[in-house]
């Protein structure tokens, strides 16, 4: 081809941004996606090119003898894409690399130009918003790679695969194996650790007071509470000790049931007039524009988005050209984007909520990423939400709304509002009502922030009074002892999780919502609602790497360590200095005070470290009863569990740490030890039967452990082991129940019971669920026959069921993208890498883009383990393989690559 005919090759990292940028550039460009990164680090030493493998550091896939040298590979999945990029680039006269201009894209870029080595002119392309006015602006200012971004990067995926796969290791040898650490991830899970520590050792205490609703003469009513009788003050919650229950100060007039009612009963009748009347006028700010940490937050609180799906409505909004860059931890508008908010505020709700002046917001974080705009949406000027709603899925135009709303407000004026406190007195005692009044909405009109703690928001809305005079006489039209109980401090949500690690600097905001789904699949982290509640796993893990490496989960050296990768991005410090320090010793902390390294405080440890104690918990010994032994939780490698002497009881999954008290531990050891003895004797087999309670829920056992024929029939959610009778238990014995044969293929069926309720089983292990108006004991043959002839509505080795949806062919694996509904929901699937459907996105809305995201996240996540299932089934072929096998299989395993986390 010709230099006249070539074109200007252009690589960004999706196929959706790609889609977008190219309606921008004309026939003169080829635009082409990355698919992320192309190369990494390996994920173990299986992948590290043959050369290595023998050296020490293999594991690592870094040289930590030679300059912490890392070794990257180019793994499997992306060598066929690196091969078209390379033949696009032959066709083209110059290479533009317009990735995302932070540290990650930065990174992409530069390894494009490493494995391409491009031999025409190669530009870096950076814009922060995709409209066709930044693209062109950006093709006249481009730039080189940054270096100081592209060391900063490096480094950081260096600490973290040297603290990751060296910590995790430990944890293998010392708590349970495919356990994971990471620098900031062990962090996170020790704050939410924490806060369930302050929960279990948090003491309730229980007071009252009282609530009049008061009358004036008019007939209008308001509420005011008890505040002080005969000069002494009630309390509130902040005045009692969370450690004992106690009050802090015995000045306060505490009152229990008894002395409510009696003091309302002494009041009720009293008469009462207004002491005093006292009106403040205050102001109230917008908030600044979203940066990635708050837009997070914000989208939790107000739409109930977790983190991950909040950046994966972000991302496609952004590919897709409708905000701004959403990785950012600036505060900061462009002028046109200011005017263009301007405009609209004075448009929409006119001029009188537009702030005097063009509002301009400090950011507090000092990083690379501080180039940024906040995030606002696109071009100018701004395109009305209700006019995307057809061309958005609902996540997308829902916090497209949200980021709308914020960013206007933020050049609205001040909402100016009045507090009213009014003070209430008669009969030696003080009552106290305030209200809040809306003077002029300002900003409010367009938005009001969330909060994490509902009872703070509601307590921000107007809450009015009747015009009160001092003096004026009041009628108590009501009076009622209300009875309050202090409540520990709220479990984390996503919100305030991301909130607590950016308070404290603890990584960066575009890495929490990968972080939190990572905890959460590692099992140290589960859901109650919202809360983020720590497992007994998590309590093992953080005990130990508190005593024997406490530096490595302290917060401040967390911090200090991400102020580090700041200034190597800044190129204000050496990177390899850092890491020859933070691997090997002699880290200088902000105090001037130097320490060991990973690898020798790793060395140090790992002969005197106590996995018993890590693992253990005590609970204290009951005060009475037939059992006077401590009770001790602990982790085992099938879960934790209760033991008390020769005691013993499985903690289910689903009950968090700060509900194992004493009285709970003894009603579950009480449940097993009844469990023990026998409920009767099969007729059929002469074995004992009994009810038990497992990490999966109750059962019934037939047989103890040295028995032949023992086995276990898991009981339906709902039966509770104390309903079971010897009659129930037998029918569930019973099971499977052959029903006879069917009709048409004369297989046999049967009706039983397994992990995810009763159920039906015909040809092939053909499955189908049997519905709950339906009892396992009495289903007819009839009636099996007619399920098992319906589709089948989860996943199994039967018949498949067609796609719901198919998608265009993955960029991975050229195979159409398929949208299926499984057994534990909609998932898709690319033929190797199977992902669920977020439960707020319907099949119907998914895009190829989120398909090809999600799957790319799920890989990242858990790779499919092919070499598994080929051993397994070389293994069935012959029991002794031939040479020519083991070439095979060897060769196939070495295409396996599994991606450590």
């Amino acid at each position: 081809m010709s230099d006249a005919k070539k074109k200007a090759l252009v690589i960004v990292e999706s196929p959706a941004k790609a889609k977008t940028i190219a309606k921008y550039l004309g026939s003169g460009y080829i635009v082409e996606a990355s698919i992320g990164h192309i190369r990494d680090l390996p994920g173990g030493k299986k992948d590290v090119p043959e050369k290595f493998k023998s050296e020490p550091w293999a594991y690592l896939g870094v040289n930590v003898d030679d300059k912490f040298e890392p070794v990257y590979v180019v793994p499997p999945e992306k060598r066929k894409q690196v091969s078209h990029l390379k033949a696009r680039l032959k066709e083209a006269n110059e290479l533009f690399l317009a990735t995302d201009e932070d540290r990650e894209g930065e990174a992409i870029s530069w390894h494009l130009f490493e494995v391409l080595k491009p031999s025409v002119p190669v530009h870096r392309l950076v814009f922060h918003e995709i409209t066709k006015e930044a693209i062109q602006n950006a093709l006249k200012t481009t730039r080189q790679i940054d270096v100081g971004l592209v060391k900063a990067q490096e480094t950081r995926r260096i600490v973290d695969r040297l603290y990751g796969y060296d910590v995790s290791q430990l944890l293998w040898r010392k708590v349970a194996p495919k356990l994971s650490a990471g620098r900031v991830q062990s962090v996170a899970v020790r704050l939410i650790v924490d806060r369930e520590r302050e929960r279990m050792a948090f003491h309730s205490a229980t007071y009252f007071d009282l609530s009049a609703e008061f009358a004036k003469q008019d007939g209008s009513k308001f509420t005011a509470t008890l505040s002080e009788y005969k000069t002494q003050r009630l309390p509130s919650g902040k005045d009692f000790d969370p450690a004992t229950g106690l009050l802090k100060d015995n000045a306060y007039l505490l009152l229990d049931q008894v002395g409510a009612d009696e003091l309302r009963n002494m009041l009720a009748s009293g008469k009462f007039n207004v002491k005093s009347v006292e009106v403040k006028p205050f102001v109230e700010r917008p908030k600044p524009p979203f940066t990635t940490s708050t837009m997070q937050q914000e989208a939790g609180r107000k739409l109930g988005f977790t983190a991950k799906q909040a950046m994966r409505a972000a991302q496609n909004l952004y590919e897709n050209g409708y905000i701004t860059y959403m990785r950012t931890d600036s505060t900061t508008l462009a002028s046109v984007a200011v005017d263009a908010a301007r405009e609209l505020v004075s448009s929409q709700y006119g001029k009188e909520f537009l702030h005097p002046t063009p509002r301009t917001y400090a950011t507090k974080v000092k990083n690379a990423q501080e180039a940024h705009e906040a995030i606002r949406p696109a071009g100018h000027p701004f395109q009305v939400p209700e006019k995307l709603r057809s061309e958005l899925n609902r996540d997308e135009f829902r916090l497209f709304e949200l980021i709308w709303k914020r960013t206007i407000a933020s050049q609205m004026a001040d909402a100016r509002k009045q507090r009213m406190t009014v003070v209430i007195e008669g009969e030696n005692a003080l009552f106290q009502a305030s209200g809040t009044s809306i003077e002029f909405e300002g900003f409010l009109r367009a938005y009001v922030e969330g909060s994490d703690d509902p009872d703070a928001e509601l307590a921000q809305r107007e809450r009015l009074l009747p015009e009160l005079l001092q003096g004026e006489t009041l009628n108590v039209a009501k009076m009622d002892a209300v009875s309050h109980t202090t409540q520990p401090p709220a479990r984390f949500t996503e919100a305030s999780l991301t909130a607590a690690l950016e308070e404290r600097g603890i990584g960066r905001p575009s890495t929490y919502a990968s972080i939190i789904d990572t905890i959460q699949y590692r099992d140290y982290v589960f859901k109650k609602g919202t809360a983020l509640v720590p497992s007994w796993m998590a309590f093992a893990v953080i005990r130990l790497l508190e005593d024997n490496l406490g530096k490595l989960v302290n917060y401040q050296f967390t911090a200090e360590m991400e102020d580090h990768l700041d200034e190597i991005s800044r190129e204000e410090r050496e990177n390899l200095t850092y890491l020859q320090e933070f691997y090997f010793g002699n880290v200088t902390d902000s105090n001037g005070v130097s320490g060991p390294g990973l690898k020798p405080l790793l060395e140090s440890k790992i002969a005197e470290i106590d996995p018993r104690a890590a693992c253990s918990y005590a609970l204290g010994r009951p005060d009475s009863g037939e059992f006077q032994e401590d009770i001790v939780v602990r982790v085992g490698k099938f879960g934790p569990f209760l033991e008390q002497g020769t005691r013993k009881a499985s903690i289910p999954d689903d009950m968090a740490p700060d509900e194992i008290n004493l009285a709970n531990a003894l009603a579950l050891l009480d449940q097993q030890a009844a469990g023990d003895q026998a409920l009767g004797i099969d007729p059929d087999t002469g074995l004992e039967f009994f009810v038990k309670v497992g990490r999966f829920g109750p059962y019934i056992q037939l047989g103890q452990k040295e028995d032949e024929g023992k086995r276990n029939v898991s009981l339906p959610k709902g039966i509770k082991p104390e309903e079971v009778s010897p009659e129930i238990a037998l029918k569930y014995l019973s099971l499977p129940r052959k029903l006879g044969s069917h009709p048409q293929d004369g297989y046999a069926i049967i009706a039983s019971v397994g992990p995810f309720g009763p159920y039906v089983k015909g040809k092939d292990k053909d499955y189908r669920s049997i519905p709950k108006d339906l009892d396992v004991h009495e289903i007819t043959l009839e009636k099996a026959v007619e399920l098992l002839s319906q589709p089948k509505a989860g996943r199994g080795r039967g018949e498949p069921t067609p796609p719901l949806r198919t998608l265009a062919a993955s960029p991975v694996t050229e195979k159409p993208i398929e949208v299926r509904d499984g057994k534990y929901g909609i998932y898709i699937t690319d033929g190797q890498t199977n992902a669920t459907l977020p439960k707020e996105t319907k099949a119907d809305d998914l895009t190829f883009e989120q398909a090809v995201t999600l799957l790319a996240e799920r890989f990242a996540i858990a790779p499919p383990k092919k070499a598994k299932r080929g051993a397994k089934k070389a293994t069935k072929k012959a029991a002794t393989k031939s040479t020519a096998t083991k070439k095979t299989t060897k060769k196939a395993s070495k295409k396996v690559s599994k991606k450590k986390t």
